[in-house]
């Protein structure tokens, strides 16, 4: 017994006719009712009695009609379910981010996203600005699809790589006394007021180890824990900074002045993922839209360095 036969007798039971079940399965008549013959002859059962040009169900007909409607309500619910999955990896999207990444390079991998789907397909996003600290909880309670943080987070029992390190760049407002210098050094930093990075962040001490080693200090006139922060003090005349390129990135298309550091301070993006978990299709095109925007912004920030 095919399951085509048995499709066939469900379309003449709902359709109480050959012609009307021939159209509702796309096939013809004479196919309909030689489905219906070998159906019968291997069931070794009268399914439908011949009446005037009529087919009318015996009672065998409907009992075995009960049973076949089970199956198919199964197989509806089957259907159901493929498609709610099919419809959750393509329209559900949620990420955490650090300042640094999340508020404008994020919003630029999301402009792209943006660009090449259709309004149809378009994800349900859930983009969580948080503390790295607050990112890795996120991601490992598995609320999150991935995470973007900082290098000074301990990543045990996550996934985790480096989704990018860069060597930071010093930023300062337009007509600053460093301007006019393409690269800084330390011994310059040393003569300014400094906007810092907490003394937690990872980058913050490895500035301070490099200016030590050149017999040099930091004149720190404020502190905080964002790079965007630092980038928006600097721009407003109250200093000069040393941040990840991606965040000044947002900044330079402001007036904010960027320039390169002499020494290799390196800010690094760490791109954690919970463990054990398969990312949906639509996070594994993020991920590599990802990677695409952060190759245009270093080519974008080369353009300011020069």
């Amino acid at each position: 017994m095919r399951f085509t036969e048995i499709e066939t007798f469900r379309a003449l039971m709902r359709s109480g006719s050959t012609r009307k079940a021939a159209a509702l399965l796309g096939v013809t008549q004479p196919a309909i009712s030689q489905s219906l013959k070998r159906l019968e002859a291997q069931a070794s059962l009268s399914l439908f009695q011949r009446s005037g040009g009529r087919l009318l169900p015996t009672p065998e007909a409907h009992a075995l009609m009960l049973e076949i409607d089970r199956v198919f309500i199964g197989m509806d619910a089957i259907e159901h379910r493929l498609a709610s999955l099919r419809n959750f990896s393509v329209n559900q999207l949620d990420i955490s981010c650090y300042p640094a990444f999340g508020l404008g390079f994020i919003p630029r991998v999301l402009a792209r996203l943006k660009q090449q789907t259709a309004t149809h397909h378009w994800p349900t996003v859930s983009l969580q600005i948080l503390s790295s600290k607050d990112v890795k909880s996120r991601v490992a309670s598995g609320l999150s699809d991935f995470g973007l943080l900082a290098d000074e987070m301990a990543l045990e029992g996550l996934e985790h790589s480096t989704f990018a390190r860069f060597p930071g760049v010093v930023v300062m407002p337009p007509g600053h006394a460093l301007a006019r210098f393409k690269t800084i050094k330390p011994a310059q930093l040393a003569e300014v007021s400094f906007l810092a990075l907490n003394p937690e962040d990872a980058s913050r001490r490895r500035l301070e180890a490099t200016m030590t080693e050149h017999g040099a200090r930091l004149r720190i006139a404020v502190q905080t824990p964002y790079a965007a922060s630092v980038c928006e003090l600097a721009l407003r005349g109250l200093g000069v900074g040393l941040v990840n390129p991606i965040t000044a990135l947002d900044y330079a298309e402001r007036g904010l002045l960027v320039r390169k550091f002499s020494m290799d301070v390196s800010f690094a993006c760490l791109l954690a993922l919970p463990a054990g978990k398969v990312l949906s299709t639509t996070a594994c095109e993020f991920l590599s839209l990802m990677r695409l925007q952060l190759r245009d912004d270093a080519q974008r920030l080369r353009r300011y360095l020069k």
